[in-house]
């Protein structure tokens, strides 16, 4: 199975994921982002784009990617991934779905001013233009879609342990769920 964890940059993906996979046994965590990575050393380049995934090859191939993995170890994926397109959303859904594999659809989410407090003041990152360019494209994304397809953590006052352990709870409730006869 797959474990997205989606949100905008700030909202604690990627500390999360790694402390999500601690807690389900059996997991490894994947970022898809390394799959634009790849994409982005291409030369000479692909078209000019400000978001790999703009590139028709990145979907299908964090797809193709995700199910090789879990062919090869079993288990399940934790994917810290923002895809805020609604359309790349489906495609890369409904290409896990053709393969049979689950997915658990949560959004991170914490308020407008929490977000941008935390791109500020990322001590690792440092302040980035590039990540708050994406605070209107989420809002707009929760707004029309995003909350609807996923369900929603808020961050803005929980720890990532506290968002880590709710995900997790709730990934093993659902499992039980799906498993009962």
């Amino acid at each position: 199975m797959i474990v997205w964890l989606n949100g905008t940059h700030g909202a604690g993906k990627t500390t999360t994921s790694r402390l999500v996979q601690q807690l389900l046994p059996d997991s490894r965590v994947f970022d898809a982002e390394k799959v634009g990575e790849t994409l982005m050393d291409i030369t000479p380049t692909l078209s000019a784009t400000d978001n790999f995934q703009h590139w028709p090859p990145w979907r299908p191939l964090v797809v193709e990617t995700a199910r090789h993995v879990l062919d090869y170890t079993g288990g399940t994926l934790v994917m810290p991934m923002t895809v805020l397109v609604e359309e790349y959303w489906r495609e890369i859904a409904a290409g896990l779905a053709r393969h049979r594999i689950p997915v658990h659809h949560y959004v991170l989410h914490a308020d407008r001013e929490t977000l941008r407090g935390r791109i500020e003041g990322d001590l690792v990152m440092g302040p980035s233009a590039f990540r708050l360019k994406y605070l209107e494209p989420y809002a707009e994304a929760a707004r029309t879609w995003l909350h609807e397809e996923a369900e929603v953590v808020d961050t803005t006052r929980l720890t990532p342990e506290e968002a880590a352990r709710r995900i997790a709870d709730d990934v093993a409730a659902v499992s039980a769920r799906e498993s009962a006869p």
